[in-house]
């Protein structure tokens, strides 16, 4: 089925270099719809806050042609595009004034998407480390919450893992959803897929970046209640999810480890975890709690 022009436009404009969700509410809001955009004249597109030249050129050269014909292949392998418009769209996320324009999913959103909380960590744990990442994702989907990672080594993955022993996990990628995944995460891939999902705002094609690692990290963050922190050195990438949560006024939880990044964390106000006997139905009270 060919996509509504509407539609396609929308979707083009969202993968336009530069258009994130801030300046296409801008243009949105100067001309009312989608088709206004791509007609209008360049220096009158130049009027929109944040749009320059770049940006102009690369709303200029949009091929509606070529985007409807790749729509109807990522739908036909099974990639569901959510604008913020479609239902199954994160409702937390959509909140957020820099909430990604549109969203790949391979799987199935749950419909009650603001009941998620995100498990982060090191991609190099202690096997203590990576116990608990897979007792906190088993313990929270047992009690209704989907567990949201990154689908990294280490945490990421015995949080995925947990969760998808009792209940549903999202993966958030740095990359496009057709980017291959290593062997070894196939597995663990195919059941995110059949018990959750996995999303991107990235063209399916797009390979991962150190850019794009750490921007996803806000997509993960911000499609929560709140964020725990399982173990985090000083340098750890997750510490860019716990900074993106307190900046989007999320929860924030930490392990009492001693580890340097979970000490800066429990410094800086994030609520603590025991590490030895955590009270996985204390926690699960707090996030329900919390504003959803």
């Amino acid at each position: 089925m060919i996509p509504p022009a509407a539609f396609t436009g929308l979707v083009a404009l969202c993968l336009t270099p530069g258009v994130g969700g801030v300046t296409l509410h801008a243009l949105l809001e100067r001309f009312g719809d989608v088709e206004t955009i791509l007609r209008v004249a360049p220096d009158v597109l130049q009027t929109v806050p944040g749009v320059g030249p770049a940006i102009t050129q690369a709303i200029q050269a949009i091929n509606l042609d070529r985007t409807a014909i790749e729509i109807e292949r990522w739908q036909a392998a099974g990639i569901t595009l959510l604008t913020q418009s479609h239902l199954r769209y994160p409702a937390l996320l959509a909140a957020l004034r820099d909430a990604p324009p549109l969203l790949f999913c391979r799987g199935q959103l749950p419909r009650m998407n603001t009941r998620m909380v995100a498990i982060v960590g090191t991609r190099h744990p202690t096997p203590a480390g990576q116990r608990l990442a897979e007792q906190a994702g088993r313990e929270l989907a047992r009690r209704g919450w989907t567990v949201v990672s990154g689908l990294a080594w280490g945490i990421d993955m015995a949080a995925h893992q947990g969760a998808l022993q009792e209940g549903a996990s999202v993966a958030v990628l740095g990359a496009g959803l057709d980017s291959p995944q290593p062997p070894a995460k196939v597995d663990t891939v195919e059941r995110l897929i059949a018990g959750g999902a996995l999303l991107s705002e990235l063209h399916p094609s797009t390979a991962p970046s150190s850019a794009s690692l750490v921007a996803r990290n806000r997509i993960i963050s911000g499609m929560c209640r709140g964020v725990i922190v399982i173990e985090a050195g000083e340098q750890s990438g997750s510490l860019y999810t716990a900074r993106f949560a307190f900046r989007q006024k999320r929860a924030i939880f930490a392990v009492d480890n001693g580890l340097a990044g979970n000490a800066r964390l429990l410094e800086t106000g994030a609520t603590r975890l025991d590490a030895h006997r955590p009270d996985w139905h204390a926690l699960a009270e707090a996030l329900e709690a919390l504003p959803g």
